[in-house]
Parts: structure tokens; sequence; C-alpha cells
């Protein structure tokens, strides 16, 4: 049986996991959960779960949580670092990575250091430190298993191929909840619209990262790492219908594309029972008779900035995927908090990118200087 702790129960994702775990009772079992702030479903989750260690980042919130479970044989962690040292317990043999943004990043490697597998959900760590991220999994040996239905897509592609075979890969995106609005339509959008994704249920931050196309712009940085891809070799294109969830294409002129219904607990799954394929009861069946077509657009970089801007970032490599990342957090926080409006995300991102003086080959320490400088400076374009 894979012991597994999901990081960031309490989400999307996590909530997904836990189903996928609780259908196969047999094969998994949660022994570590953990949330920011959510105690009350946290709770909820030990009770059926009971898991072994439970963790809290937001300390009134932790001390919430142990008067509801005393008396407990559950261990909690409270803080960042307690997220960091539950994540590198030993007796866990898979970490669910399904973290929201950049506090991925320092319990990541806590759990790759310790060499335990990944299944990675969050891209904003591989966007700040992907090249470092990628070299110490390699050294420990582990696998990193992509959950992105689009890196999940790209990952069952190449399996049995080389990557020297590969001309290009093609990560596809839905195009949002605002593919077809004019840019004075974007200028007015509001938050509710922007949650409202018209193919999956997401958290919030990558919903509104989705609209404004920035989560495609991750997923490029994404792949480079996990894939070895220079950003020449990663083309996004619009496919509405989002059932082809990303194409590999070879030197020969072959595609090999992966298709499957919309649902996260597919890739999940897979992540989580890597190599082997198991039976679920997901209504996964496509009819493909009932499939009227498959569309496919460039997306509109001219209208959608971010993704423009994550490009740049890709292309130079270094300290400005950080930065990039960095002030969009901040800007999508300030959006979902009615402080700015839609369009004023990629201005924002683009003024802090060039107030940045590049880091070529940044050090762990220089990636969380760079990370705080840039929200700082988003801080100030928000004020």
């Amino acid at each position: 049986m894979k012991k597994i702790a999901v990081l960031g129960s309490t989400g999307s994702i996590g909530k997904n996991t836990l189903d996928i775990i609780k259908n196969f009772p047999g094969e998994f079992k949660a022994v570590a959960l953990s949330t920011n702030s959510n105690t009350d479903l946290l709770y909820r989750q030990i009770k059926i779960f009971r898991p072994e260690y439970a963790c809290v980042s937001d300390e009134k919130a932790a001390a919430k949580l142990k008067r509801l479970l005393r008396p407990s044989a559950v261990r909690i962690f409270t803080g960042a670092d307690g997220l960091d040292e539950m994540a590198g317990l030993s007796g866990i043999d898979q970490v669910m990575m399904a973290i929201s943004g950049s506090a991925a990043l320092r319990p990541l490697i806590s759990a790759i250091n310790s060499a335990k597998d990944i299944a990675l959900a969050n891209k904003e760590a591989l966007v700040m430190a992907g090249h470092l991220v990628m070299r110490m999994a390699a050294r420990k040996k582990i696998n990193i298993c992509p959950v992105d239905s689009e890196q999940s897509a790209i990952w069952q592609c190449l399996m049995g191929n080389e990557m020297r075979q590969v001309k290009r890969l093609h990560l596809t995106a839905s195009g949002g909840p605002f593919r077809k609005f004019s840019r004075s339509q974007l200028n007015k959008i509001s938050v509710e619209q922007a949650l409202k994704h018209p193919c999956w249920k997401m958290g919030r931050k990558i919903s509104v990262d989705s609209a404004t196309l920035m989560n495609k712009g991750l997923e490029v940085i994404e792949a480079m790492h996990l894939f070895g891809v220079s950003a020449d070799k990663i083309k996004v294109v619009i496919h509405p219908e989002a059932l082809i969830h990303s194409m590999v294409e070879f030197l020969d002129g072959i595609i090999l594309a992966q298709i499957s219904v919309t649902d996260m607990r597919l890739p999940i799954q897979y992540a989580l029972s890597y190599p082997d394929r198991l039976q679920n009861g997901i209504n996964s069946q496509l009819d493909f008779c009932k499939i009227k077509q498959f569309s496919f657009y460039r997306p509109d970089t001219g209208k959608f900035e971010c993704l423009r801007l994550a490009y740049e970032a890709a292309k130079a490599g270094g300290s400005l995927p950080v930065v990039m990342n960095a002030a969009n957090e901040t800007c999508v926080n300030a959006f979902i908090n009615g402080r700015i409006g839609f369009l004023a995300i990629p201005r924002i991102i683009e003024k802090v990118m060039r107030k940045h003086r590049l880091i070529k080959d940044p050090t762990l320490k220089e990636i969380f200087y760079s990370d705080e400088w840039a929200k700082a400076e988003a801080q100030k374009s928000l004020n």
C-alpha cells in the first residue's frame, strides 16, 4: 500500500485526491494532510481518513484544530517550518503537492531531499526553481509525476519515446471564459466572471490565471523543466472543447494526443498509481460519435498579455520567471479582493519585470530574495 501525504488537502486538487484514495482503500492510504487555514474541513478529513500527521500553516487556525482534536493520536505541525518538516518525514512514500502558489517550493524541496516521489499539481515551484528542483530529483532518483492535465498528457504521450525525437510540444488551453471578449469588455470584468471557468472546477487563484492565460504561460515554463525542452519548442493552442489535453509532435510528422473527459481525478489517479493503471468508477467514457468537432485557434497575446510575458520570462530564464510569478500572485490576490481591474494584472507584472535586474543562474537564496522583491514591487504599484 502506498502511503501518501496530501499537502493542500482542503483545496480542489486535494479533495479530488482524497476521493481517489477513498475509492482505492487497498492501494493508497492518506497518512498526512495539510491546509493553510481551513481547519473545519481538515478536521472532517482527519475524522474520515485518520492520518498520522496534519499541518496547519496559519498559526491561529492551528490552535483551533488542536482544541478540536484534543485528545488525539494525530501529530499536529504548524506554520511553514512545520509543513517542511512534515513533508520530509519517513513513512511517507509519495507527496501530493496540491498547495497553490510559491508556498509549495520549500515543502517540495524537503520532500525531494528525503527521497519521496512527487505527484506535482503545483506549477509555481518549477517556474521559480525548476533547474534546481529537477537536478535534486535526478540526484535522489525519485519520480515527479505531473498532475496538471496538460503536463500529464505530454508525459503519457512521451512514454516509450526519446526526447531527441520530439519536434515540439503542443499545450492546449480552453481559452478561458473570455476568449471571445473584446479588450473593452475585458476592462469591465468582475471577479465572479473570472472565477467561472467554462470547463474545469478549480480554486480561485488558478481560475483567474486561466482567465488571463497566465496559467498557460506558467505551464510553458513548467514543461520546459519537466521535459527538458526550450520555450521555442512549446506551442500553445486554444482548444475550447478541452478534450485533447495536449499533444506531442515528433520529427517524422507523427502527432500523439491524449484525449479524455475533463475530470481532474483522471490525471490525479494516474500520478498516484504510476506506472500502473487502475479501473475506476469515474464516468470517463467518451462517445466519439457525439463529439461534433475539435476546434483549434491561435492565442491572442495582444489581448491576453500574460501569455506574452510568460514566454518572455521563459526565454530570458534565470530569475525573471520568479519575478513574473511573484508579481502575478500579488496582482491576482489584489484582483480577487477588488483592488485592481482585470487588465491591470499584466500591466503591473510587466512593470515589475522591467525593473528587475536578471540573475542568470540563481541560487535558492537568490530565488527567495527575487520572489520577495517582486511581491514588494508589485505592492507598490497597487498602492
